[in-house]
């Protein structure tokens, strides 16, 4: 079988790179690994990723079933992505009663 390219390799990289330097991982970045662990499952290539993806788990004291339950309790939890960057953003403070003074 022959090697293939994938089109988000390049986006991936840049992901995998900055999981590389995480000594504690946030929620966000154990469902990126998630995700990218099931995206590249059976790709033809990327072979480098791969093998980022498991020094990763590695360094993080993490086996793929306990990084899947894990993962699976954050989205349980009722995470969604972006959600904590967008919670300070519009908050109800700027419709108060006092606002329309």
């Amino acid at each position: 079988m022959q090697e293939q390219n994938h089109p988000l390799y390049i986006i991936d990289r840049e992901n995998l790179d900055r999981l590389l330097v995480k000594d504690s991982p946030e929620n966000s970045d154990l469902v990126d690994l998630a995700r990218l662990f099931l995206r590249y499952e059976g790709f033809p290539g990327a072979y480098d990723l791969k093998e980022d993806m498991k020094k990763i788990l590695s360094a993080w004291g993490l086996s793929r079933d306990t990084l899947n339950n894990r993962v699976r309790q954050i989205w349980q939890s009722g995470y969604r992505p972006g959600s904590q960057q967008e919670d300070g953003v519009g908050s109800g403070f700027d419709t108060s009663d006092d606002a329309a003074g």
